[in-house]
């Protein structure tokens, strides 16, 4: 392979001095010549053929050419420009409805024109609605090459675009952006089309192209850059495995005095499930290497006891542990548990939040400064400047996925002292696809709680249309007399937090006034933090029989006696979401249910997530299929959390390609490491500065 450098970054600059121009590309994501490179066509025109006008097949773009007969412009029934064009084989109408007066000019009776397009037949008959359109001379030579068609912006053109690319292509001096970057002996071995021809083939492909496998992304050279892409991601996060292995952490030993009392005072066994698990994450906290370990179990599996087990191995040692959530109202219930479990063991928990008076934050953070308070538990408020560590030695971060990466990184960094992290253990109650696991969570250590403790009855789904709203009052009412408790959570609104709190209000007056013998609570989010906790104890200790909420209440929240939701407008929800609120009941071991109102029309994408919820119960599967209806991106948070995305693999559809890519990472990292860093830099460049943390 070439010395040279196979990755020059080079600004943008320096291929254009038009500010404007620039300033499109980076709105493209193009910084560098090597983003144009890889700025790859979403489409292709086949302009390398012509078709005879009576032979031109419908159902796809084709080509034709032909002389102007006739043209005018016609009012009735809307405004629009008709030309007739002939050929030696017969005529077809081109039809512009929005037209300008320099298109009349040029498309002149006795011009030789070429139109590509889709034939259908109109009411002029054989015709073309706003195809390509180009005055051309006779005998005027094919394109060579298929027509590759770019992502572009406002104010910038395919033209402009498409001289910037073939600019960089075509340039000697840019040549080694086209080189290798995988060792011949993988290409060779994997069987791997050539990265330059690749390129090359995408962005020029030959006239005798099969355009299907190239709009499918099926033809090889879109295979060799998917598999690029994949080998890129996967050396990326590798790299910042063996970064992180690189730095030390305090050895947490398993002494287990402590959880063995722990478990003596539970009311129940832990699962197979969690005891495994537990002898993983244990093993961890005892390595000198940070723990960076994402545990997923379904809602309602038992993750917080794990998390208390794990707390009290720190804890054990020495070392404080800290557990943040996304949520006051979830941190809160978090606190309470740890409170109940740690205080008979004659451990300090301290609650940090944002809305707490400053006397009370002050004596908080003076016990964790002084180490007074072995787990800290909170909201976003524990990263805070002012919050200060005596030992942490393990932070625990519940729905890490609602997190952004700085804000888990502040946590981590109150525990770092010279090159020494504390251990880190993410939690998720949204299952993550294995795809999307083996590709975004692949510098992750993953441990799966999948099984649910014993007792936990099945939650039986209704699909219900808003207009037998009545049913649903009646069905209330009965469970409420049968001594039960039942949640009415309130549509999200999201273009209004106001509107969504009126909602609220609103429904809880009037389920106060149609159940007049029942106790009516409202939970929402802009409730003061001591407020919220009061009416969610008195719905724990069943003073409050109907608990009206919104989406507050989707995570954490346990009451055995909740066996009945109502989820209004369940069309408007995420399959993840509904199936979190799904699990507030269930908890206890009467049968519960799980009414989903909707109002019609549905769309077509509510109609599937809502198929989905009512067939199935396995978190892992909903969020299978999630990702199948939503794609990484959505599914992930990923837009706003910093992860970068796939460009071009799928995968779903590209799931043998990943395989490969996670064996080749394997060996270029251990005996290729140059090609391995070159090859990141290609196609991450400081994208790689991400670290998950």
């Amino acid at each position: 392979m070439s010395g040279r450098t196979v990755t020059s970054r080079t600004s943008i600059k320096a291929l254009t001095p038009s500010q404007k121009i620039q300033e499109k590309l980076l709105r493209l994501g193009i910084r560098s010549e090597m983003d144009l490179v890889l700025h790859l066509p979403i489409r292709y025109e086949d302009e390398t053929h012509l078709f005879p006008i009576d032979q031109a097949p419908q159902g796809r773009a084709v080509q034709v050419e032909g002389t102007i007969v006739d043209h005018e412009v016609i009012v009735k029934p809307r405004r629009q420009f008709v030309c007739r064009i002939a050929d030696n084989s017969g005529v077809l109408v081109m039809r512009l409805l929005n037209f300008y007066g320099s298109q009349i000019k040029a498309y002149a009776t006795g011009k030789r024109v070429r139109l590509l397009g889709e034939v259908r037949h109109g009411f002029f008959g054989a015709e073309m609605v706003h195809p390509k359109c180009r005055v051309v001379a006779e005998d005027e030579p094919l394109a060579v090459t298929m027509t590759p068609v770019y992502s572009i912006t406002a104010g910038l053109s395919q033209k402009t675009l498409g001289k910037l690319i073939h600019q960089v292509l075509n340039n000697p001096l840019h040549a080694p952006l086209l080189d290798e970057t995988i060792p011949e002996k993988i290409v060779r071995t994997n069987q791997l089309p050539g990265f330059k021809q690749s390129i090359l083939s995408l962005h020029y492909p030959p006239p005798d192209t099969r355009i299907d496998l190239l709009q499918t992304r099926s033809h090889p050279a879109w295979q060799r850059i998917k598999f690029d892409e994949l080998l890129a991601q996967q050396l990326s996060m590798r790299l910042h495995y063996r970064q992180r292995r690189s730095l030390t952490a305090p050895k947490l030993l398993q002494k287990k005095t402590l959880q063995k009392t722990f478990k003596a005072q539970l009311a129940f066994t832990l699962t197979t499930a969690q005891e495994s698990v537990m002898a993983e994450i244990s093993r961890d906290l005892a390595s000198r290497h940070p723990m960076q370990r994402l545990l997923q179990g379904d809602v309602g599996s038992g993750k917080t006891i794990v998390a208390a087990m794990a707390a009290l191995q720190a804890i054990e040692n020495g070392y404080q542990a800290a557990i943040m959530a996304p949520t006051e109202i979830l941190a809160e219930q978090h606190f309470q548990k740890m409170a109940a479990w740690f205080e008979p063991l004659d451990i300090q928990v301290a609650w940090l939040s944002g809305s707490q008076k400053k006397k009370e934050r002050q004596a908080v953070l003076s016990a964790i400064e002084s180490g007074t308070a072995m787990l800290a538990v909170g909201t976003h408020a524990l990263f805070q400047e002012q919050v200060s560590f005596h030992q942490l030695g393990l932070a625990i971060i519940d729905e890490q996925h609602r997190f952004g990466v700085h804000q888990r990184l502040a946590l981590r960094m109150k525990g770092m002292q010279a090159d020494t992290l504390p251990h880190q253990l993410m939690m998720s109650a949204t299952p993550i696809p294995r795809t999307l696991s083996m590709s975004y969570f692949a510098d992750l250590d993953v441990s799966i709680i999948d099984e649910l403790p014993p007792g936990r009855s099945p939650v039986v789904t209704k699909l219900v249309a808003d207009s037998r709203r009545d049913e649903v009052v009646a069905r209330i009412q009965q469970a409420c007399r049968q001594g039960r408790q039942v949640y009415w959570v309130c549509p999200l609104i999201e273009e209004s937090e106001t509107l969504q709190l009126q909602t609220a209000v609103e429904t809880c007056d009037c389920l106060s006034r149609t159940f007049p013998e029942l106790s009516v609570g409202l939970v929402h989010g802009r409730m003061q933090a001591q407020e919220k906790t009061e009416i969610m104890m008195r719905f724990k200790l069943g003073e409050v029989q109907l608990l009206v909420a919104t989406t507050v209440i989707e995570v954490g929240v346990d009451v055995p006696n909740a066996s009945l939701m109502v989820i209004e407008n369940a069309e408007r929800m995420g399959l993840s979401q509904l199936h979190q609120l799904r699990g507030r009941v269930g908890r206890g071991v009467d049968a519960s249910v799980c009414i989903l109102m909707y109002q019609k029309p549905l769309s077509e994408i509510a109609r599937k997530r809502l198929k989905i919820i009512f067939e199935h119960t396995d978190g892992f599967e909903i969020a299978r299929q999630d990702l199948h209806l939503r794609g990484p991106g959505e599914f992930l948070g990923a837009r706003q959390s910093g992860i970068p995305l796939l460009r071009f693999a799928d995968l779903e559809q590209d799931g043998a390609l990943l395989t490969a890519a996670q064996s080749v990472a394997d060996e270029m990292l251990n005996d290729y490491p140059q090609s391995a860093q070159r090859h990141v830099q290609r196609w991450l460049g400081d994208k790689t500065e991400y670290l998950r943390v």
